[in-house]
């Protein structure tokens, strides 16, 4: 009976994983096939520009943190 219990309780732990990795990888797919969209449309100067903006924001961000 005891290892009946730990055998279900193990499926039920490895159920709820598989849910939870289902749903992480449905929303990972999203945002990677529109990235991937505009990014086939963008211009090399809006690439640069966001690329730009995002190694000031990283900047920021880190002096930020530093006291």
């Amino acid at each position: 009976m005891r290892a009946a219990l730990s055998i279900l309780g193990l499926v039920i732990a490895f159920a709820i994983v598989m849910g939870m990795m289902k749903k992480q990888a449905q929303q990972l797919q999203a945002p990677t096939s529109v990235g991937a969209a505009s990014a086939s449309t963008a211009t090399p100067d809006a690439v640069r520009r966001q690329l730009q903006q995002a190694a000031q924001q990283a900047a920021q961000r880190a002096s930020e943190a530093m006291p």
